[in-house]
Protein backbone atom coordinates (compact mmCIF):
# COMPACT_ATOMS: atom_id res chain seq x y z
CA UNK A 1 0.00 0.00 0.00
CA UNK A 2 1.39 3.41 -0.98
CA UNK A 3 1.17 6.30 1.45
CA UNK A 4 -0.03 9.65 0.19
CA UNK A 5 2.54 12.43 0.45
CA UNK A 6 2.11 14.88 3.33
CA UNK A 7 2.71 18.62 3.62
CA UNK A 8 5.28 17.83 6.31
CA UNK A 9 7.26 15.22 4.36
CA UNK A 10 10.79 15.90 3.19
CA UNK A 11 11.14 16.72 -0.50
CA UNK A 12 14.02 16.58 -2.95
CA UNK A 13 14.35 19.82 -4.94
CA UNK A 14 17.23 19.68 -7.37
CA UNK A 15 20.37 19.24 -5.33
CA UNK A 16 18.84 19.94 -1.90
CA UNK A 17 16.51 18.06 0.40
CA UNK A 18 13.79 20.24 1.92
CA UNK A 19 12.64 19.45 5.45
CA UNK A 20 8.97 19.88 4.44
CA UNK A 21 6.85 20.92 1.47
CA UNK A 22 5.95 24.35 2.88
CA UNK A 23 7.46 27.36 1.13
CA UNK A 24 7.79 30.91 2.40
CA UNK A 25 6.62 32.98 -0.56
CA UNK A 26 8.49 36.10 -1.70
CA UNK A 27 7.35 39.10 0.36
CA UNK A 28 8.42 42.67 -0.38
CA UNK A 29 9.18 44.48 2.90
CA UNK A 30 11.08 47.64 1.79
CA UNK A 31 13.77 47.56 4.44
CA UNK A 32 17.05 47.46 2.52
CA UNK A 33 19.78 49.80 3.69
CA UNK A 34 22.15 52.18 1.91
CA UNK A 35 23.19 50.89 -1.50
CA UNK A 36 20.14 48.61 -1.49
CA UNK A 37 22.06 46.18 0.72
CA UNK A 38 19.98 43.80 2.88
CA UNK A 39 20.07 45.06 6.46
CA UNK A 40 21.27 43.24 9.58
CA UNK A 41 17.59 43.02 10.56
CA UNK A 42 16.99 40.96 7.41
CA UNK A 43 19.51 38.41 8.66
CA UNK A 44 17.39 37.97 11.77
CA UNK A 45 14.10 38.01 9.83
CA UNK A 46 15.04 35.24 7.41
CA UNK A 47 16.82 33.23 10.09
CA UNK A 48 13.66 33.25 12.19
CA UNK A 49 11.78 31.66 9.29
CA UNK A 50 14.31 28.96 8.38
CA UNK A 51 11.93 26.15 9.38
CA UNK A 52 10.17 26.62 6.02
CA UNK A 53 11.13 23.82 3.65
CA UNK A 54 12.21 26.56 1.27
CA UNK A 55 12.40 30.34 1.63
CA UNK A 56 12.00 32.42 -1.52
CA UNK A 57 13.26 35.90 -0.71
CA UNK A 58 11.64 39.22 -1.37
CA UNK A 59 11.99 40.29 -4.99
CA UNK A 60 15.53 41.51 -5.64
CA UNK A 61 16.79 43.81 -8.38
CA UNK A 62 19.09 42.48 -11.08
CA UNK A 63 20.38 45.96 -11.94
CA UNK A 64 19.99 49.64 -11.12
CA UNK A 65 17.27 50.07 -13.78
CA UNK A 66 15.31 47.12 -12.37
CA UNK A 67 14.10 48.94 -9.25
CA UNK A 68 10.47 50.00 -8.88
CA UNK A 69 9.96 50.41 -5.14
CA UNK A 70 11.81 52.24 -2.39
CA UNK A 71 14.35 50.31 -0.29
CA UNK A 72 14.12 46.97 -2.09
CA UNK A 73 17.40 45.02 -2.20
CA UNK A 74 19.60 44.26 -5.16
CA UNK A 75 22.08 41.53 -6.04
CA UNK A 76 24.17 43.40 -8.61
CA UNK A 77 26.94 44.89 -6.43
CA UNK A 78 29.59 43.25 -4.27
CA UNK A 79 28.15 44.93 -1.16
CA UNK A 80 24.72 43.49 -1.90
CA UNK A 81 26.19 40.04 -2.45
CA UNK A 82 27.96 40.26 0.92
CA UNK A 83 24.72 41.37 2.59
CA UNK A 84 22.88 38.38 1.18
CA UNK A 85 25.73 36.05 2.17
CA UNK A 86 25.07 36.85 5.82
CA UNK A 87 21.44 35.88 5.28
CA UNK A 88 22.08 32.63 3.44
CA UNK A 89 24.62 31.66 6.10
CA UNK A 90 22.03 32.30 8.84
CA UNK A 91 19.35 30.23 7.09
CA UNK A 92 21.73 27.36 6.32
CA UNK A 93 23.01 27.34 9.91
CA UNK A 94 19.45 26.54 11.00
CA UNK A 95 19.05 23.76 8.43
CA UNK A 96 16.98 25.79 5.98
CA UNK A 97 17.21 26.38 2.24
CA UNK A 98 16.79 29.66 0.40
CA UNK A 99 16.30 30.88 -3.17
CA UNK A 100 16.45 34.53 -4.21
CA UNK A 101 13.67 35.93 -6.37
CA UNK A 102 15.16 37.96 -9.23
CA UNK A 103 13.15 40.74 -10.83
CA UNK A 104 13.18 43.63 -13.18
CA UNK A 105 10.05 45.70 -12.58
CA UNK A 106 9.92 47.18 -16.08
CA UNK A 107 7.23 49.83 -16.28
CA UNK A 108 6.14 49.52 -12.64
CA UNK A 109 8.52 52.22 -11.48
CA UNK A 110 9.09 55.92 -10.91
CA UNK A 111 11.74 58.28 -12.25
CA UNK A 112 12.93 59.01 -8.71
CA UNK A 113 14.16 55.39 -8.49
CA UNK A 114 15.82 55.24 -11.90
CA UNK A 115 19.46 56.15 -12.64
CA UNK A 116 19.65 59.80 -13.60
CA UNK A 117 15.89 60.21 -13.19
CA UNK A 118 15.30 58.47 -16.51
CA UNK A 119 11.99 56.97 -17.58
CA UNK A 120 11.42 53.33 -16.56
CA UNK A 121 12.14 50.68 -19.19
CA UNK A 122 9.43 48.47 -20.69
CA UNK A 123 8.58 46.49 -23.83
CA UNK A 124 6.41 49.40 -24.97
CA UNK A 125 5.68 52.96 -23.88
CA UNK A 126 2.43 52.00 -22.14
CA UNK A 127 2.00 53.33 -18.60
CA UNK A 128 0.71 50.94 -15.95
CA UNK A 129 -2.37 52.21 -14.14
CA UNK A 130 -1.02 51.23 -10.75
CA UNK A 131 1.03 52.60 -7.86
CA UNK A 132 4.50 52.08 -6.51
CA UNK A 133 6.12 52.84 -3.14
CA UNK A 134 8.41 55.88 -3.10
CA UNK A 135 9.29 58.56 -0.54
CA UNK A 136 7.62 56.50 2.20
CA UNK A 137 4.26 56.47 0.44
CA UNK A 138 2.42 55.27 -2.63
CA UNK A 139 2.59 57.17 -5.92
CA UNK A 140 1.39 56.63 -9.48
CA UNK A 141 3.86 54.90 -11.78
CA UNK A 142 5.32 56.98 -14.60
CA UNK A 143 5.22 56.44 -18.34
CA UNK A 144 8.00 54.09 -19.45
CA UNK A 145 10.31 54.19 -22.42
CA UNK A 146 10.18 51.29 -24.87
CA UNK A 147 13.38 49.27 -24.89
CA UNK A 148 15.36 49.55 -28.11
CA UNK A 149 15.94 46.21 -29.82
CA UNK A 150 19.69 46.40 -29.19
CA UNK A 151 19.13 46.99 -25.44
CA UNK A 152 17.29 43.73 -24.81
CA UNK A 153 20.35 41.41 -24.80
CA UNK A 154 21.82 43.56 -22.03
CA UNK A 155 18.76 43.05 -19.83
CA UNK A 156 18.94 39.29 -20.48
CA UNK A 157 22.59 39.38 -19.45
CA UNK A 158 21.68 41.28 -16.27
CA UNK A 159 19.53 38.29 -15.27
CA UNK A 160 22.48 35.99 -15.98
CA UNK A 161 24.93 38.06 -13.95
CA UNK A 162 22.50 38.39 -11.06
CA UNK A 163 22.07 34.60 -11.05
CA UNK A 164 25.82 34.11 -10.84
CA UNK A 165 25.95 36.66 -8.01
CA UNK A 166 23.18 34.78 -6.20
CA UNK A 167 25.19 31.57 -6.19
CA UNK A 168 28.22 33.56 -5.03
CA UNK A 169 26.05 34.86 -2.18
CA UNK A 170 25.31 31.30 -1.08
CA UNK A 171 21.77 30.89 -2.37
CA UNK A 172 20.58 27.38 -3.19
CA UNK A 173 19.03 28.73 -6.37
CA UNK A 174 17.07 31.57 -7.97
CA UNK A 175 13.43 32.17 -8.82
CA UNK A 176 12.87 34.28 -11.92
CA UNK A 177 9.97 36.66 -11.34
CA UNK A 178 7.83 36.16 -14.42
CA UNK A 179 4.61 37.12 -12.66
CA UNK A 180 2.50 40.01 -11.35
CA UNK A 181 2.98 42.43 -14.20
CA UNK A 182 6.74 42.95 -14.05
CA UNK A 183 9.13 42.99 -17.01
CA UNK A 184 9.07 39.33 -18.07
CA UNK A 185 5.28 39.32 -17.70
CA UNK A 186 5.01 42.62 -19.61
CA UNK A 187 6.75 41.07 -22.60
CA UNK A 188 4.32 38.12 -22.48
CA UNK A 189 1.04 40.06 -22.42
CA UNK A 190 -0.47 41.83 -25.40
CA UNK A 191 -2.01 44.41 -23.07
CA UNK A 192 1.46 45.78 -22.34
CA UNK A 193 3.54 44.56 -25.29
CA UNK A 194 2.74 46.51 -28.44
CA UNK A 195 6.03 45.79 -30.19
CA UNK A 196 6.13 45.00 -33.91
CA UNK A 197 9.60 43.42 -33.95
CA UNK A 198 10.80 39.93 -32.98
CA UNK A 199 9.63 40.45 -29.37
CA UNK A 200 6.03 41.44 -30.12
CA UNK A 201 2.91 40.41 -31.98
CA UNK A 202 2.60 36.63 -31.97
CA UNK A 203 2.60 34.53 -28.82
CA UNK A 204 5.91 33.00 -29.90
CA UNK A 205 7.47 36.44 -30.24
CA UNK A 206 6.12 37.71 -26.92
CA UNK A 207 7.57 34.64 -25.19
CA UNK A 208 10.99 35.24 -26.74
CA UNK A 209 12.30 37.40 -23.86
CA UNK A 210 11.38 34.77 -21.27
CA UNK A 211 12.96 32.09 -23.44
CA UNK A 212 16.21 34.05 -23.67
CA UNK A 213 16.30 34.73 -19.93
CA UNK A 214 15.71 31.04 -19.17
CA UNK A 215 18.44 30.06 -21.62
CA UNK A 216 20.94 32.48 -20.09
CA UNK A 217 20.23 31.65 -16.47
CA UNK A 218 20.05 27.87 -16.82
CA UNK A 219 23.31 27.93 -18.79
CA UNK A 220 24.95 30.01 -16.07
CA UNK A 221 23.85 28.21 -12.88
CA UNK A 222 22.07 25.05 -14.07
CA UNK A 223 18.40 24.22 -14.54
CA UNK A 224 18.44 22.36 -11.21
CA UNK A 225 18.94 25.71 -9.43
CA UNK A 226 16.51 27.76 -11.51
CA UNK A 227 12.82 28.29 -10.68
CA UNK A 228 10.19 30.48 -12.35
CA UNK A 229 7.13 32.26 -10.99
CA UNK A 230 4.08 32.81 -13.23
CA UNK A 231 0.63 34.35 -12.74
CA UNK A 232 -1.45 33.65 -15.87
CA UNK A 233 -4.69 35.43 -14.91
CA UNK A 234 -3.80 38.01 -12.28
CA UNK A 235 -4.69 41.62 -13.10
CA UNK A 236 -1.85 42.81 -10.83
CA UNK A 237 -0.14 46.00 -11.97
CA UNK A 238 -2.68 46.63 -14.73
CA UNK A 239 -1.70 43.65 -16.86
CA UNK A 240 -4.00 41.84 -19.26
CA UNK A 241 -3.93 39.52 -22.24
CA UNK A 242 -6.53 38.75 -24.90
CA UNK A 243 -5.99 34.97 -24.73
CA UNK A 244 -4.19 33.90 -21.54
CA UNK A 245 -4.88 30.19 -21.99
CA UNK A 246 -3.22 29.98 -25.39
CA UNK A 247 -0.39 32.22 -24.22
CA UNK A 248 0.45 30.20 -21.12
CA UNK A 249 0.00 26.83 -22.81
CA UNK A 250 2.80 27.98 -25.12
CA UNK A 251 4.79 29.48 -22.25
CA UNK A 252 4.75 26.16 -20.43
CA UNK A 253 6.02 24.37 -23.53
CA UNK A 254 8.90 26.87 -23.65
CA UNK A 255 9.57 26.41 -19.94
CA UNK A 256 9.55 22.62 -20.20
CA UNK A 257 12.22 22.78 -22.90
CA UNK A 258 14.65 24.23 -20.33
CA UNK A 259 13.62 21.90 -17.47
CA UNK A 260 13.91 24.40 -14.60
CA UNK A 261 13.67 22.77 -11.19
CA UNK A 262 10.26 24.26 -10.40
CA UNK A 263 7.41 26.45 -11.55
CA UNK A 264 5.74 28.63 -8.90
CA UNK A 265 2.16 29.11 -10.07
CA UNK A 266 -0.11 31.86 -8.72
CA UNK A 267 -3.66 30.58 -9.05
CA UNK A 268 -6.09 33.44 -9.63
CA UNK A 269 -5.63 37.11 -8.73
CA UNK A 270 -2.49 37.67 -6.67
CA UNK A 271 -3.63 37.99 -3.07
CA UNK A 272 -7.25 37.95 -4.24
CA UNK A 273 -9.94 35.71 -5.74
CA UNK A 274 -8.81 32.31 -6.97
CA UNK A 275 -11.64 32.09 -9.52
CA UNK A 276 -11.17 35.45 -11.23
CA UNK A 277 -11.10 33.59 -14.57
CA UNK A 278 -13.24 30.55 -13.71
CA UNK A 279 -12.64 28.63 -16.92
CA UNK A 280 -8.85 29.00 -16.95
CA UNK A 281 -7.31 25.53 -16.98
CA UNK A 282 -4.32 25.42 -14.63
CA UNK A 283 -4.25 21.64 -14.91
CA UNK A 284 -3.42 21.99 -18.61
CA UNK A 285 -0.32 23.92 -17.60
CA UNK A 286 0.61 21.38 -14.96
CA UNK A 287 0.47 18.58 -17.54
CA UNK A 288 2.97 20.40 -19.75
CA UNK A 289 5.69 20.52 -17.09
CA UNK A 290 7.71 17.62 -15.72
CA UNK A 291 9.42 19.41 -12.83
CA UNK A 292 8.35 20.41 -9.32
CA UNK A 293 5.01 22.24 -9.20
CA UNK A 294 4.61 24.89 -6.50
CA UNK A 295 1.20 26.50 -5.94
CA UNK A 296 0.27 29.77 -4.28
CA UNK A 297 -2.69 32.03 -3.49
CA UNK A 298 -5.13 31.70 -0.61
CA UNK A 299 -4.11 28.24 0.58
CA UNK A 300 -5.00 27.17 4.10
CA UNK A 301 -3.78 23.97 5.71
CA UNK A 302 -6.64 21.81 4.47
CA UNK A 303 -6.29 23.02 0.88
CA UNK A 304 -2.51 22.60 1.01
CA UNK A 305 -2.72 19.07 2.41
CA UNK A 306 -5.26 18.09 -0.24
CA UNK A 307 -3.13 19.55 -3.04
CA UNK A 308 -0.04 17.63 -1.94
CA UNK A 309 -1.86 14.38 -1.17
CA UNK A 310 -3.58 14.36 -4.57
CA UNK A 311 -0.43 15.23 -6.51
CA UNK A 312 -1.95 18.50 -7.71
CA UNK A 313 1.11 20.19 -6.21
CA UNK A 314 4.50 19.18 -4.85
CA UNK A 315 5.06 22.33 -2.77
CA UNK A 316 2.70 24.97 -1.36
CA UNK A 317 3.75 28.58 -0.77
CA UNK A 318 2.36 30.72 2.04
CA UNK A 319 2.86 34.48 2.22
CA UNK A 320 1.15 36.49 4.94
CA UNK A 321 1.38 33.57 7.37
CA UNK A 322 5.17 33.93 7.30
CA UNK A 323 5.01 37.69 7.76
CA UNK A 324 3.18 37.43 11.07
CA UNK A 325 4.39 34.04 12.28
CA UNK A 326 8.07 33.14 12.02
CA UNK A 327 7.13 29.61 13.10
CA UNK A 328 4.37 29.22 10.50
CA UNK A 329 5.39 25.61 9.83
CA UNK A 330 4.95 24.62 13.48
CA UNK A 331 1.62 26.46 13.67
CA UNK A 332 0.40 24.57 10.61
CA UNK A 333 1.57 21.32 12.17
CA UNK A 334 -0.26 22.05 15.46
CA UNK A 335 -3.35 23.64 13.85
CA UNK A 336 -2.49 26.77 15.83
CA UNK A 337 -3.61 30.23 14.75
CA UNK A 338 -1.18 32.63 13.11
CA UNK A 339 -0.35 35.91 14.81
CA UNK A 340 -2.51 38.84 13.73
CA UNK A 341 -0.93 40.67 10.81
CA UNK A 342 0.02 44.33 11.36
CA UNK A 343 -0.62 45.80 7.92
CA UNK A 344 0.73 49.22 8.92
CA UNK A 345 4.26 47.80 9.14
CA UNK A 346 4.29 45.73 5.95
CA UNK A 347 6.28 48.23 3.90
CA UNK A 348 9.27 50.05 5.34
CA UNK A 349 10.27 50.70 8.92
CA UNK A 350 12.39 48.73 11.34
CA UNK A 351 11.98 45.77 13.68
CA UNK A 352 8.34 46.48 14.53
CA UNK A 353 6.16 44.19 12.43
CA UNK A 354 9.28 42.58 10.98
CA UNK A 355 11.33 40.66 13.54
CA UNK A 356 9.21 41.13 16.67
CA UNK A 357 6.36 38.71 15.94
CA UNK A 358 6.38 36.00 18.63
CA UNK A 359 6.77 32.25 18.13
CA UNK A 360 4.55 29.76 19.90
CA UNK A 361 5.60 29.13 23.46
CA UNK A 362 8.13 26.33 23.54
CA UNK A 363 8.30 26.09 19.75
CA UNK A 364 11.19 28.36 18.90
CA UNK A 365 11.19 30.23 15.61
Amino acid sequence: MTTQPSLFDRYRLGGVELSNRIVMAPLTRNRAGAGLVPSPLAVEYYGQRASAGLIVTEATQISATAQGYQDTPGVFTDAQVEGWKRITDAVHAKGGHIYVQLWHVGRVSHRSLQPGGAAPLAPSAVRANTKTYVNNGFAETEEPRALELEEIPGIVDDFRKASANAIRAGFDGVELHGANGYLIDQFLRDGANKRTDAYGGSIENRARFLKEVLAAVTAEIGAERTGLRLSPVTPANDLSDSNPQALFNHVMDVVESFRPVYVHMIEGATGGPRDIVPDFDFEALRKRFSGTWMVNNGYDKAMAEAAVASGKADLVAFGKAFVSSPDAVERLRRDAAFNELDRDTLYGGGAKGYTDYPALEGAGA
